[in-house]
């Protein structure tokens, strides 16, 4: 298991192409639209890849049946060289690596290795177009408007552009958000974690104080329409357990395409 040197990332390229589900944020490190790592089993001629984004989202990918990679991902897993900094949430591709995962974390503690499955969701502008147009007049203490700079660095919480960019600058000039302002205060921000060709994955962050008002749905609505004047497929992604996300999602009109293997690799 070899740290790939970020000049011969091109290598990774045509092996992702493989992969048919959701790996827009493995595009973004392979691309090198952000730093983060990547891990194969051969540097000259890689056939098992391990892709991590800095957010911790990562993606194990290639030739499942090679047995000196598998003991050193194990290790990996483990940390046992104190190499992981940080809990890691992993998909797999093929899915013959989750016979592989379940006997390799056979005798891990559920503490290190946590199985979850993660939902990937379609929008069906129809059904998303319907809903809207049944939502309630609009709410005079809202205000809705593309995120800028200043915007994109006062947003806090967990899933925010600053996360998945390379800065305020990178975001503004490449990706786009809407914020939207209750009463003047910014309350949530839906925004592109990742753009590649015509697809666009959504992030929504709505403050606390502002949860239960629905104006995640006002927020993600805007970037949504933005989409469909822009000719891109926006696509949602979540934990499957992950209630609100999951609500939220059929509540605008996306529906469930796959559920895959989601992995939480955690860090003592």
């Amino acid at each position: 298991m070899k740290r790939l040197d970020n000049q011969y990332y091109n290598k990774v390229t045509e092996p992702l192409k493989l992969v048919t589900i959701n790996n827009l944020f493995a595009r973004s490190v392979i691309e090198q639209k952000v730093e983060g790592e990547i891990f194969v089993d051969n540097e000259e001629d890689p056939k098992t890849f391990y892709v991590i984004h800095p957010y911790g989202m990562s993606l194990l990918f290639g030739d499942f049946d090679n047995e000196t990679f598998n003991s050193q991902f194990k290790e990996y897993v483990l940390n046992t060289n104190l190499n992981r900094k940080g809990d890691e949430w992993m998909q797999v591709f093929p899915s013959d690596w989750e016979q592989v995962l379940k006997d390799m974390f056979d005798d891990i503690p559920n503490d290190i290795v946590e199985c979850n499955t993660r939902t990937n969701f379609k929008l069906n502008k129809d059904k998303y177009l319907e809903t809207k147009n049944m939502q309630k007049k609009a709410d005079p203490l809202v205000q809705i408007r593309r995120t800028d700079k200043e915007t994109c660095e006062r947003i806090k919480g967990a899933v925010i552009p600053l996360k998945f960019w390379n800065g305020s600058v990178d975001f503004v000039n490449n990706g786009v958000g809407f914020s939207l302002f209750y009463n003047g205060k910014l309350a949530s921000t839906a925004f592109s974690a990742f753009i590649h060709d015509n697809k666009l994955e959504l992030g929504i962050e709505t403050s606390e104080e502002f949860k239960g008002k629905g104006l995640a749905y006002k927020t993600c609505s805007a970037l949504i329409d933005y989409c469909i004047e822009n000719k891109l497929e926006p696509l949602w992604a979540c934990r499957s357990d992950n209630t609100g996300s999951y609500k939220l999602a059929e509540t605008l009109g996306f529906e469930k395409s796959i559920e895959t293997a989601y992995y939480k690799l955690g860090v003592k």
